[in-house]
């Protein structure tokens, strides 16, 4: 049913073109009839000729061809001696060629004219739909904020987007017909020929320019060039496309500023820590030789002047020596310090629970027999360096023990709080002095103490050196603590290299 209708169509439009044949040729016959009635004489040539062009016109080929044999048919019946006959004379014969040559040239005229408009409306509808894409198309375009013009192969511009308008400040009317490179004063990031070269190579090239807007102001730009090119292959215009990246090329040039400046100021602050701490090894060398003379001195004066001097002198002396004695372990410590900053480390899986019972062993030989409760949990094995943590622990828990000396019940507390990450926490808890948690940014510092040196011993050095050491193993430590209810002390290590 479906494949029947075109065949009908098909159809009535052949009957539509010979019967215009047949209407035409017998218009023809009549108007020549009638005319031949008034007198008028060798009107029905032109007239025949007229019908075989209308036929042709607007019926085709086929249709004039039918015209042309009615034409002759007709004008030999009626026209032509004898009338009412169809035969044809010798005389005649060549008129009816004429005849007949003059109509084809008419019907062949008439065709290549109907084939040509045909053609001409048919590549009118195709220009008119692509003009309507490339409309639609350019009104997309302008729907966007991206900057997007086109140029021909000789850099003139021949479609400017909104976005373009927006970013550089120049009309649609201002920019188009204008050399584009010369409008925005491009600047390249190499020789124009090698990415015009680029270009009709690959048929695209991006990188980043800088170009000028409207008010003078420069933009830098990631710029995007596709090249296109007609059904032979022949380059005709560029579309290109760009993205304003001036803010962050400004941030990364700040940052990139910003690094030079750390690192300069990174190697000044190196260079002053080891001027630093050759300082404090020297002058820690240096001030040992003349405090044993003044403790040696000291001593051989006390046992010399023990039946001359009065109890008050001599406990001016005790006091010199004991303040000798401070004074060298000051130093101890303070040399300790220093090294452990040159110091390298050899790191290792270490077995923190073996760590803590050697630790606990050797801090317990100075407790002088006290009931202290201990209670140590399961600690897992860490990465790092055994003789700078053992360092690390022996401290803390010398801290816990002497801060807990108050107490008639001291207990110690060390566990772990999250034995299955790869940052463990360790902490050592106590049920001493405590502290105040508004000087906890001072526990840490060179020779800062929250006690007078007359209530608990130290040099102040301690938790530095703790804080050190874990900071050279990639880690972190910190305190909680209240006045009167105990103090915890926490730090991170990583189970594996490179946490």
């Amino acid at each position: 049913m479906v494949q029947g209708k075109p065949r009908l169509s098909t159809r009535l439009s052949a009957i539509q073109r010979y019967g215009l044949a047949v209407l035409s040729v017998s218009v023809a016959l009549g108007g020549a009839l009638l005319l031949a009635r008034f007198h008028f004489r060798d009107v029905e040539v032109p007239l025949f000729l007229f019908a075989v062009a209308l036929a042709a016109w607007y019926g085709g080929a086929g249709a004039a061809a039918l015209a042309l044999l009615l034409s002759c048919l007709s004008f030999d019946y009626f026209f032509a001696e004898p009338t009412y006959s169809l035969s044809i004379s010798v005389a005649d014969l060549p008129y009816f060629i004429v005849f007949a040559s003059f109509a084809s040239l008419v019907t062949w005229f008439s065709v290549v004219r109907r084939r040509v408009e045909a053609e001409l409306r048919q590549a009118r509808d195709h220009l008119e739909k692509e003009v309507a894409e490339r409309t639609q198309q350019a009104s997309l375009l302008n729907l966007t904020h991206d900057t997007i013009f086109v140029r021909d192969m000789s850099d003139v511009i021949t479609y400017w987007n909104r976005g373009a308008e927006e970013l550089y400040g120049w009309t649609t009317e201002e920019a188009i017909g204008k050399p584009a490179h010369e409008l925005l004063q491009t600047v390249f990031p190499g020789p124009r020929e090698e990415i015009r070269a680029e270009l009709l190579r690959s048929g695209r090239w991006d990188g980043e320019l800088v170009k000028t807007k409207a008010d003078g102001t420069k933009v830098v730009v990631a710029s995007r060039w596709s090249l296109r090119r007609a059904e032979q292959g022949r380059p005709v215009a560029i579309l290109e496309t760009n993205n304003d990246i001036t803010e962050r090329q400004r941030r990364v040039q700040q940052i990139r500023n910003l690094n030079e400046e750390l690192g300069k100021r990174t190697a000044e602050l190196e260079a002053t820590n080891k001027e630093l701490e050759a300082f404090a090894y020297s002058i820690s060398h240096d001030l040992r030789a003349p405090l044993r003379h003044m403790a040696g001195f000291t001593q051989l004066l006390q046992k010399s002047t023990a039946s001359v001097l009065n109890q008050k002198s001599q406990r001016y002396l005790t006091m010199i020596l004991e303040s000798a004695q401070r004074m060298g372990n000051l130093i101890d410590d303070l040399l300790a310090f220093s090294r452990i900053g040159r110091a390298e480390t050899h790191q290792t899986m270490v077995s923190l629970e073996k760590l803590v019972q050697e630790a606990v062993s050797e801090v317990r030989q100075d407790t002088d027999g006290r009931n202290i409760v201990w209670r140590v949990a399961d600690l897992p094995a860490c990465y790092g360096d055994r003789s700078m943590l053992r360092l690390v622990f022996v401290n803390l828990i010398s801290n816990a023990v002497k801060f807990t000396r108050t107490r008639s019940q001291p207990e110690i507390e060390i566990g772990c709080m999250n034995p299955e990450q790869q940052q463990v926490v360790v902490f050592i808890r106590d049920n001493g002095v405590g502290f105040d948690m508004k000087y906890v940014n001072k526990l840490f510092g060179v020779f800062q103490r929250l006690h007078a040196p007359e209530a608990f011993e130290g040099t102040g050095i301690g938790l530095a050196t703790v804080q050190r050491i874990v900071h050279r193993h990639g880690g972190r430590v910190w305190a909680e603590g209240q006045v009167d209810q105990g103090a915890t002390f926490y730090l991170s290590l990583s189970k594996s290299p490179g946490i």
